[in-house]
């Protein structure tokens, strides 16, 4: 097959910026959110000691992360013809695998992470530095390598242009303004809605990266069905406009596609969407802590016994 992936037009710079940039946002705010937790508690506790620890595991969670994305891009890069495409398609259904699992997984732990974050560091403050190190640096970790794997796939269809590695960096720097203006004060942000609507952008970058992926193992011969193309609009789609530059540079979705390409991206934005979107379980013990305690009837031999009760006896605990 003559047709190569890195040949086709490269996305423009401004959507290539946003593309990457809007990854660096939601997963760099995401990272920035779990380290407030862990300071804030810290603080609160008065533990400022116990900092160092922290930022430790959290710079040893950030240099890993280089590590990966430069080790698995480094990987990719030296590699040509269509042993680079076989690499980079696999290298990208990796990444939607791990991506896809991290979002879902925020998704039932978004109402509780911050509770397992604490409880998590009140014990590792009893242990010890080493578990301080650890709880940071798994926790910066994961987030961090969800970034990196994204990033991989999402940079394979830029053709080696430095641009999304810009767009990450922006992206990771409004996070962490937004961060450092959350831990202050200064503003507030229903973190709920951001999440989810960023996490349906995510999604559908990620359902791209699944259909380049697909295509690239399909031009390296390892996945049949390279020449049977769904429909081509290339006759009148304009690769270099602002929606061509848009849905190529951000959705990586192509205006040729295979029809095992196209059956890919479909199902997988479908099938995950309507997992992500579906309602969250309210917990058992959630649930009951809502509703109103019962009112225990009056004693009648002692009619005056329950106005003589402290205000506020009979409820539950504030949380």
């Amino acid at each position: 097959m003559s047709v190569v992936l890195a040949a086709a037009s490269t996305p423009g710079v401004a959507t290539q910026i946003a593309g990457s940039a809007l990854i660096g946002l939601r997963e760099g705010l995401e990272t920035g959110i779990v380290v407030t937790i862990l300071v804030a508690f810290l603080v609160k506790s008065n533990r400022r000691d116990a900092l160092r620890w922290v930022w430790t595991g959290v710079i040893a969670a950030v240099a890993l992360v280089i590590g990966v994305f430069a080790v698995i891009h480094w990987g990719t890069s030296t590699v040509t013809g269509l042993t680079a495409e076989i690499v980079a398609g696999a290298a990208s259904l990796v990444a939607v695998a791990i991506v896809t699992t991290m979002v879902l997984w925020m998704r039932r732990a978004a109402a509780t992470i911050s509770g397992t974050l604490r409880t998590g560091l009140a014990r590792a403050l009893d242990v010890g530095p080493a578990a301080l190190v650890s709880l940071s640096f798994l926790a910066v970790g994961r987030e961090g390598i969800e970034t990196a794997l994204l990033m991989v796939g999402y940079a394979e269809n830029a053709a080696g242009s430095p641009w999304p590695l810009v767009g990450l960096l922006v992206g990771i720097a409004i996070a962490a303004a937004l961060t450092v203006a959350l831990y202050a004060g200064a503003i507030r942000i229903d973190l709920a809605r951001f999440f989810r609507w960023t996490g349906v952008a995510l999604i559908a970058v990620a359902a791209g990266i699944l259909g380049y992926g697909v295509r690239a193992l399909q031009i390296g011969g390892v996945v049949p069905g390279g020449d049977a193309i769904a429909f081509d609009l290339g006759s009148w789609w304009d690769a270099g406009s602002w929606y061509g530059t848009l849905v190529a540079g951000v959705l990586n979705l192509r205006p040729d596609p295979t029809v095992l390409q196209l059956l890919a991206w479909a199902t997988y934005l479908v099938v995950v969407l309507a997992l992500f979107l579906r309602p969250t379980p309210v917990p058992a013990a959630r649930s009951a802590a809502r509703l109103p305690p019962p009112r225990a009837p009056p004693s009648p031999s002692h009619p005056s016994r329950s106005s003589s009760r402290r205000p506020g006896a009979s409820r539950g605990p504030w949380w």
